[in-house]
């Protein structure tokens, strides 16, 4: 049995995960261009909605910190223009009825729930994020607010396919490097080397002799066993957004910067 259902809203399609039991969603292109102001009508119409603007970093941020930041002003970009939110790629609830939001267009976007405690989070975690262990830094975060690893459920949502993200060998060196420690594989040809043998290879070889294929939530798989998490704990969406145009926007296949929204709804009383 498939752990993840196609639901519909307004009659437009999204995707669930079983594995979480507060209402979520990662919803696609056909929602376009709605925000998660108007998406969290489809988990809670009383929900606050909590999200930030996406920068490639590790950061996660609470509703408390998203607030703060509001009020005291949020930063300026490269363009000269105001960030419209705090700069972030995660966001961690507090409270029950607050609603959490990531996006992406190739990326992985990761939706954690706690069976237990009802709170959630909503990450980004591309390449950039994922080298540098955002979605660990999640998990921790929820760790230090009450919950336990057994408790956690990750649902990683629709992004490119390993089988056709083509990546130079020094990315998928950095991104390798989050989950091999070992220093003897310091060197990018050894490190990928040693990911290739695994039973379930996060990184394939590439015809250019340059370039490799990289499997982005993979390699958030893998950081999430290192962690503790057990293989039941974590499920991949089976959808490529590069290889279904029908569905899901992909800013590798068409270079628009167009997304799709993903978000859950914290439940119990933390």
């Amino acid at each position: 049995m498939t752990l993840w259902t196609w639901k519909t809203w307004q009659d437009q399609p999204y995707l669930t995960c079983e594995l979480l039991n507060q209402p979520h969603g990662f919803f696609t292109q056909h929602f376009y261009p709605h925000t998660p102001e108007t998406l969290s009508a489809a988990l809670s119409p009383s929900a606050k909605v909590y999200r930030v603007k996406q920068v490639h970093s590790p950061d996660v941020l609470s509703p408390g910190q998203i607030e703060h930041a509001i009020a005291s002003g949020l930063p300026t970009l490269e363009d000269g223009t105001s960030a419209p939110f705090p700069l972030a790629d995660g966001v961690i609830s507090e409270q029950p009825q607050q609603s959490v939001w990531a996006c992406s267009a190739d990326c992985t976007p990761a939706l954690i729930g706690d069976v237990a405690t009802g709170q959630v989070a909503a990450v980004h975690a591309g390449w950039r994020g994922t080298a540098q262990k955002i979605l660990p830094v999640a998990v921790e975060k929820l760790l230090a607010s009450g919950s336990e690893k057994k408790n956690l459920r990750v649902a990683l949502g629709p992004a490119i396919d390993g089988c056709v993200y083509q990546v130079g060998k020094d990315v998928a060196a950095e991104v390798g490097k989050s989950v091999v420690t070992d220093p003897a594989l310091d060197e990018a040809e050894a490190l990928i080397a040693q990911l290739m043998s695994d039973d379930n290879p996060p990184v394939l070889s590439d015809e250019h002799p340059e370039r490799v294929r990289l499997d982005v939530r993979r390699i958030n798989q893998m950081q999430m066993e290192q962690m503790g998490l057990s293989v039941e704990q974590v499920a991949i969406a089976p959808h490529c957004t590069y290889q279904e145009p029908e569905n899901f926007f992909s800013y590798r296949r068409t270079k628009e910067k167009k997304v799709q929204w993903a978000g859950i709804l914290s439940t119990q009383r933390i």
